[in-house]
């Protein structure tokens, strides 16, 4: 019955459309305006999630559509009574039927008659008009495609729950290197740009991405050389064109070392720019607090120091010349070790030392101050600098282009919290100080883990807490990745409106962050393949299961060989240790 039924579902689509009946309510299961199973009748077939309605006429109010989606499947010898008779049934000397059975979850009942479906009646697949209603996709005005359902059909996510009107933001969690965080979450952002939901503010809503992945996401605008007319019919019927992001800028940090400040990437040659902050940045804007971004530095018991410090040069640091230098006190500091230099000097003088701190401060608090501080140089000598002109454009800004992408993975991972820090900072007080929610700005954050821990406090996470918080009335969406939302700071997984788990850990999957999948789906995220995405919005009781196509732009310098300027490695381009390789 099996191959029959499977031979029946590859010929369903035309039956799907008709609402074609697979079974009926079982009588020996209770059934209610919750679940209920369903008996499949002799070489039907039904799979996980696929939708199914069912009907029943209630007096006073008529036909009553009860729809819900598959979540358990089984199959089994009815009159069997010990393991061993499956050898004797299946030669046929003991008698016995084949049965499968399926447990609905139901999603929808329309009208909202809460009465369970009747044992015996008949139960359909979801045709077109029946599936939006059991997947509320019929009462979303402003839908945004996520990808393909089992089904072959297209699923949406309610914009009204990305864009702030009635929720804001999303998190992503799933084991590293099969979980495709990265790229479900830059399908997303495509399918919001390119699916009409943004109308007039299209053009002005803009995108920041934190790549710290090689140079993967630095080819959004090339053409994927490995597009076929399998993927293109896919994105064909997601509604969407099949192209790459039409507007990309790409901000990457100076080659250590280099006089003139050219951007440290190797694949990309146009369309990139170098950021870094002057000493004259770092000072007047306070930007110290951003290089103790650990959490550990707040338990150290010096942040205290740090903000006295940080004021101090606020108050005594004097620009000289046109290359961000600062004049502290009579000194004169071109790069951020001779910062750390006169700070040295300064707090290890008994003389001075009170002017800086403004208290009497215990000597073993300054001398671990200046350790965190010394070991800072090397990581951070790169992007705070007092050598470069100063007129040159070096702030990452998200003005020049509908996609900002600001790569980090050359950076040390202490750099990378003072650039994630910095970065968002501006961006959200920028925001602040406009007055208007629109346009709207997403923010990709991948290793959410380590920038917002569940332990300690830091400036990076106040300002991701503050983005989680009030970035919905502010216009900014987060769009957050990690390989564990067990280690994020619960506020902002909670503030989440659109949840989505790939590939999960076992051990992982049975934490309590993950309570809004259903114990089966939790099974199933710990063998789900590359490009499966398990996703729960607040208005579908039951999360989808959602398979994305295949990027129509660049993934990886290899498959914009065409667009990306040769290079001399004879290894450039092959994949390397990535997080998130593409799964096609």
């Amino acid at each position: 019955m099996t191959v029959n039924g499977a031979a029946s579902r590859e010929a369903s689509p035309a039956a799907m459309a008709a609402g074609e009946a697979v079974g009926r309510v079982l009588g020996t299961q209770a059934a209610s305006p919750l679940s209920f199973w369903v008996g499949l009748e002799p070489g039907k077939v039904l799979q996980l999630d696929d939708v199914v309605v069912t009907r029943r006429d209630v007096p006073g109010h008529g036909p009553v559509l009860v729809a819900g989606v598959v979540t358990t499947v089984e199959a089994r010898h009815e009159g069997a009574a010990y393991d061993s008779d499956v050898f004797l049934i299946a030669e046929g000397a003991l008698p016995a039927a084949v049965v499968e059975v399926a447990e609905v979850r139901v999603t929808r009942v329309e009208p909202e008659v809460f009465v369970p479906p009747l044992p015996g009646a008949k139960v359909f697949l979801a045709g077109a008009g029946d599936r939006d209603q059991a997947l509320y996709f019929d009462v979303m005005d402003r839908r945004v495609p996520m990808g393909m359902g089992r089904d072959g059909l297209p699923l949406y996510v309610n914009f009204d729950f990305l864009d702030g009107t009635r929720g804001a933001h999303v998190s992503i969690s799933g084991v590293s290197g099969v979980a495709t965080k990265t790229s479900f979450a830059t399908f997303l952002l495509y399918s919001i740009f390119n699916s009409g939901v943004l109308d007039a503010e299209s053009a002005n809503t803009k995108a920041l991405i934190f790549s710290v992945k090689g140079e993967d996401l630095l080819f959004l605008d090339h053409d994927n050389v490995r597009l076929d007319e399998q993927a293109r019919a896919a994105y064909a019927r997601l509604g969407l064109p099949a192209q790459p992001f039409g507007s990309v800028h790409v901000f990457a940090p100076p080659r250590p070392g280099d006089p003139n400040g050219v951007p440290h990437v190797s694949a990309r040659t146009q369309g990139v720019s170098s950021f870094y902050w002057t000493l004259v940045e770092l000072c007047e804007e306070e930007l110290l607090r951003f290089v103790f971004a650990d959490a550990d530095d707040e338990r150290a018991g010096y942040s205290l120091l740090v903000g006295q410090v940080a004021a101090r040069l606020k108050s005594w640091a004097e620009p000289v010349g046109d290359g961000g230098a600062v004049m502290i006190r009579g000194t004169a500091c071109r790069t951020f070790g001779d910062l750390v230099e006169l700070l040295s000097d300064q707090l290890q003088d008994e003389a001075t030392r009170i002017e800086w701190t403004g208290a009497q401060t215990p000597l073993g608090t300054v001398n671990a101050f200046l350790r965190r501080l010394r070991s800072a140089v090397k990581p951070l000598s790169p992007i705070v600098r007092g050598d470069l002109p100063f007129f040159r454009a070096h702030s990452v800004r998200t003005s020049d282009a509908q996609v900002t992408i600001v790569d980090l993975h050359n950076l040390p991972e202490r750099a990378q919290r003072f650039v994630v820090g910095v970065v968002l900072r501006g961006e959200f007080h920028r925001k602040e100080t406009s007055g208007t929610a629109k346009p709207l700005l997403f923010v990709v954050l991948d290793e959410l883990n380590k920038y917002a821990p569940r332990e300690g406090d830091s400036p990076i996470k106040e300002i991701l807490l503050d983005v989680a918080e009030r970035g919905r009335s502010l216009g900014v969406i987060l769009i957050g990745a990690q390989q564990t939302a067990s280690e994020v700071e619960r506020r902002i997984v909670s503030n989440s409106a659109v949840r989505v788990a790939g590939r999960l850990d076992p051990a992982e999957a049975a934490r309590s962050e993950y309570g809004w999948l259903p114990p089966a789906v939790r099974e199933r995220a710990t063998i789900a393949k590359p490009g499966t995405m398990f996703v729960a919005q607040p208005e579908i009781p039951v999360p989808l299961a959602v398979a994305f196509p295949f990027p129509a732009w660049a993934t990886r310098p290899a498959e914009a060989a065409s667009k990306a300027s040769p290079s001399a490695d004879p290894f450039q381009g092959l994949p390397g240790v990535e997080d998130d390789i593409p799964p096609f």
